[in-house]
């Protein structure tokens, strides 16, 4: 059978249409009618129904169809492969991370890799949205916590781990508690999970194991960003990543708080089809994010 025929049937059958398939594939309708009636004589059976105004399948063509799609996709994906193992990173690699991760750790990562890489783009949707790595069409993703789907490779990184903040201007208006109990008096600034629509739950280890407290405050945000720069303004107490506010606690800008109970911390991970583990620019990303530090 010849599969560059078999080719061009399917992506009549997924326009409905010999002028949209054929503008597509760079071919003339006619040279495209004349190669899909040649499948059809070697066959021995007709494919499609045509009529002046559409294109539609005929009970063998469907059938056809729905073999042959999934196989010429597998095989264009491992040409993409083989291609993409031949050389150095380039092409497009999209990603995904969560917007504070990605601002604060990617971003120094992807910004090197492009100067590294001239023939390499990089596209970063930083989001603390759930995407979908299949129908959105991701190359990799950075996810927090037990990753579920057994499709998937997950390679572990460094976990995050949380500190407890506020700055020197709100503790010298307000005070600084010395106990996780003294929070109730104190304006914490929390974060509505996406999700659920519940205030996320602070963390501190208590009688040696890590446990939920719910704090609350009157400054309520939809993302972890803004958490760090209530901080800094003198705002409330924050409970946040500690790679976020590394250089402010450097500076004095932030002061830590309650670290004898400090215990909150998370795993991540660099998450990626299967079909994905040996490209060229996934593997560049894989090992540069390895090195970096948070």
């Amino acid at each position: 059978m010849d599969l560059n025929a078999l080719r061009l049937l399917v992506r009549v059958a997924e326009t409905r249409s010999f002028t949209r398939a054929a503008a597509d594939l760079g071919l003339t309708q006619s040279g495209l009618s004349r190669a899909i009636s040649r499948l059809e004589a070697e066959l021995g059976v007709r494919l499609l129904q045509r009529n002046t105004r559409s294109v539609s399948l005929t009970p063998d063509g469907q059938m056809l169809y729905e073999r042959s799609a999934p196989l010429l996709a597998e095989l264009a994906e491992a040409e993409k492969l083989m291609l993409d193992r031949r050389g150095t990173p380039s092409g497009l690699l999209k990603i995904s991370t969560p917007s504070l991760f990605g601002r604060k750790v990617v971003m120094p990562v992807i910004g090197e890799l492009t100067l590294r890489y001239p023939d390499l783009r990089i596209e970063a949707v930083m989001t603390d949205r759930l995407v979908d790595i299949v129908d959105e069409g991701f190359d990799a993703l950075l996810r927090t916590g037990e990753i579920q789907d057994q499709r998937l490779i997950a390679r572990a990184l460094t976990p995050l781990r949380w500190v407890t903040v506020a700055s020197p201007t709100y503790l010298a208006r307000f005070g600084t508690p010395q106990t996780v109990e003294e929070l109730r008096d104190h304006n914490c600034l929390t974060v509505r999970n996406l999700r659920s629509g519940r205030m996320v739950d602070w963390q501190f280890m208590l009688d040696g194991k890590v446990r939920d407290v719910n704090v609350e405050g009157r400054l309520i945000f939809d993302l972890g960003d803004a958490l760090v720069d209530g901080a800094v303004g003198g705002f409330g107490i924050a409970q946040v990543m500690d790679f976020a506010v590394r250089d402010d606690l450097a500076a004095g800008r932030l002061v830590p708080l309650l670290q004898d109970f400090a215990g909150r911390s998370r795993a991540i991970s660099l998450v990626y089809p299967p079909s994905r583990q040996y490209s060229p620019k996934l593997i560049a990303f894989a090992d540069a994010l390895a090195q970096a530090q948070w």
